[in-house]
């Protein structure tokens, strides 16, 4: 089930992600979960998701995360690290993001990222660091 205010925060906040076509299924301080449908035109040769693509859909969902657990009184995050390791192709179907916060603290926030498809198998695996703004 799509998660009709989660997406038109994505999209309010980001309008990148509708031009990709993001859609957000869950949104909360523990857990954001996304998803980007495989499209010819974001795709490598053979049909692969670009790996782009996939990393779009990692940052916007950890930005969210990160977002959402922003200490009081701070206004947004950046991200100032990405660490990212794929290791599987999207071929059809979704890739699903799901972020979760591994420590959100005054100045820096940690947010964990997973993709995968829609057999469930591990695609990617994202490790950010946003500062707080």
């Amino acid at each position: 089930m799509i998660d009709t205010a989660g997406t038109q925060l994505f999209h309010t906040t980001m309008p990148f992600t509708e031009k990709l076509g993001v859609e957000v299924l869950e949104h909360g301080r523990e857990v954001v979960r996304s998803r980007l449908a495989w499209q010819e035109d974001l795709c490598t040769l053979g049909g692969v998701m670009h790996g782009g693509a996939l990393m779009a859909l990692a940052d916007s969902t950890a930005a969210v995360c990160a977002f959402l657990n922003l200490p009081e009184g701070k206004q947004g995050t950046t991200t100032v690290e990405s660490k990212t390791n794929f290791l599987r192709a999207v071929r059809s179907g979704y890739a699903l993001a799901t972020a979760r916060p591994l420590h959100a603290g005054r100045t820096f926030i940690v947010v964990e990222t997973e993709i995968r498809d829609d057999a469930d198998k591990l695609v990617a695996k994202i490790t950010q660091t946003q500062a707080v703004l």
